[in-house]
């Protein structure tokens, strides 16, 4: 199961940095993510790449924003994250990436960064971020 979620994610990720679609995409792990999930459009159904992508097309109401993924599952969509403070973030990171900073600040949440700009991916875990992974990186 874990496995084929990460494959989904990763598809994903592939066809929205392809057509430089910008997309966050939050994964819970044992930190609750309740918090920012309340707050968010409720989805609460199953990943399929065709839904994850569909989330993140421009002029959606769910284009802004991140998903947050539990388990296998695709709880919600248009959820704000708490940004960074940091100030050594680079200045051609915008706010999607020191959203996905900051949640991996707070909680012990993965996510993955398709950037509108450069369509690069990029990862945060623990308050770092590795930026223009390739899919085997990612996966």
């Amino acid at each position: 199961e874990k496995m084929n979620v990460v494959n989904i994610i990763v598809n994903s990720a592939e066809y929205l940095s392809e057509r430089k679609i910008g997309a966050l995409m939050t994964i819970e792990r044992s930190d609750n993510l309740d918090t920012f999930i309340n707050k968010a459009i409720n989805i609460r159904g199953n990943i399929t790449e065709e839904l994850l992508t569909s989330l993140f097309f421009t002029g959606t109401a769910t284009h802004d924003g991140a998903v947050i993924i539990r388990k296998s599952s695709i709880m919600c969509a248009g959820a704000y994250l708490p940004s960074t403070d940091k100030y050594d973030v680079p200045k051609s990171l915008g706010t999607r990436h020191r959203a996905a900073i900051g949640i991996s600040e707070k909680y012990d949440a993965v996510t993955v960064v398709v950037s509108e700009e450069t369509g690069k991916i990029s990862i945060t875990v623990d308050g770092i971020i590795q930026q223009d992974l390739s899919l085997d990186k990612l996966s």
